[in-house]
């Protein structure tokens, strides 16, 4: 488990854009990693984004579980110093709001590496209750 400090020291995000708040597991063998978000009222994004009905929107879902991956690519030696990027969402659904009180846990598994973009799939789950769930595409490049 890495704690929010650690998460800091491999990530380059941070406030108001880190949306990982721990790291629960790390499988190097199945190069999947869990992550968790804790939704609060008190996050920028709810002043704006129908704020008499506070919905995080799905974009934020969809960076905290890219930047859950990003952990697990940039623990590894190779990438030190490496700046994580989009290349692409594919097939990214949606399943069900998450609200402020919300534990938003993420598990993202790469699957394969084509041409420098690494593809994984992710999922985010609030109490085993699918939220989002996709692929996402992300390339390395030097900082």
């Amino acid at each position: 488990m890495l704690s929010n400090e650690e998460i800091k020291q491999i990530i380059p995000h941070r406030y108001p854009f880190l949306l990982v708040d721990k790291i629960e597991s790390i499988d190097e063998e199945t190069k999947t990693i869990v992550g968790i978000k804790c939704v609060s009222a008190n996050e920028m994004q709810f002043l704006g984004h129908y704020p008499q009905h506070s919905v995080m929107p799905g974009v934020l879902i969809v960076e905290a579980m890219a930047q859950t991956g990003a952990v697990l690519l940039l623990k590894d030696p190779a990438n030190k110093g490496k700046l994580p990027l989009f290349a692409g969402i594919n097939k990214m659904r949606f399943s069900r709001p998450v609200v402020p009180g919300d534990v938003l846990k993420m598990t993202v598994q790469f699957k394969r590496m084509i041409g420098g973009i690494c593809i994984a799939s992710c999922e985010a789950t609030v109490d085993g209750e699918k939220a989002a769930s996709g692929e996402i595409l992300c390339a390395l490049q030097e900082a």
